[in-house]
């Protein structure tokens, strides 16, 4: 488990990077995005990663890797969104984005390291595309709860999905990032 977490971490760290060197490039501008738009842009992504996958061909050249990265920040995005009270600033300092992000990537680790007690690290026996898929899945759950204003009778709300999302991203990253180490 040692392992997982140092991997998880490292992962997070670049994911942390590249969201914070955007943020210096672009500022908040993703604050003016519903929740819904970001659930759209991951649902984008999430379906490239798909097609990818499916036909063996990338012609926009973007990483399936940098596709994995954004599902994790954007999801990050999403549930800063839904932590924030409405009419606060769309402007975040990038000491604020950074207290942000590690609060909810330590919420994410928090529950993966959960899951893994309970389930094993059986994402470690997965097929990329079954992690892939089951993001989707997820996607969807949450695009129907969106959809029915945010109730739910018996399921997980709009924060565990996104979390959901966040730890197969990084799994999935892991799993990429011990491909290239083989090789």
């Amino acid at each position: 488990m040692e392992q997982t977490v140092a991997q998880y971490k490292e992962v997070v760290q670049t994911c942390r990077e590249l969201l914070l060197a955007k943020h210096r490039d672009y500022g908040s501008s993703w604050r003016i995005l519903r929740p819904s738009s970001l659930t759209d842009q991951l649902y984008i992504k999430a379906k490239r990663i798909r097609g990818i996958e499916e036909s063996g061909t990338n012609l926009v050249g973007d990483s399936v890797e940098g596709e994995y990265q954004g599902l994790v920040n954007y999801s990050v995005m999403a549930l800063i969104q839904l932590a924030l009270p409405a009419g606060a600033s769309l402007e975040l300092t990038e000491a604020e984005l950074t207290e942000y992000y590690d609060r909810e990537l330590s919420q994410s680790l928090e529950l993966m390291l959960k899951k893994n007690h309970d389930y094993g690290e059986v994402w470690r026996e997965m097929r990329l595309s079954s992690i892939t898929d089951l993001i989707l899945a997820k996607l969807l759950r949450i695009k129907q709860i969106e959809d029915n204003a945010g109730n739910t009778e018996v399921s997980e709300g709009l924060e565990a999905n996104y979390q959901d999302i966040i730890n197969y991203a990084i799994f999935a990253l892991i799993r990429i990032n011990e491909n290239k180490v083989s090789q």
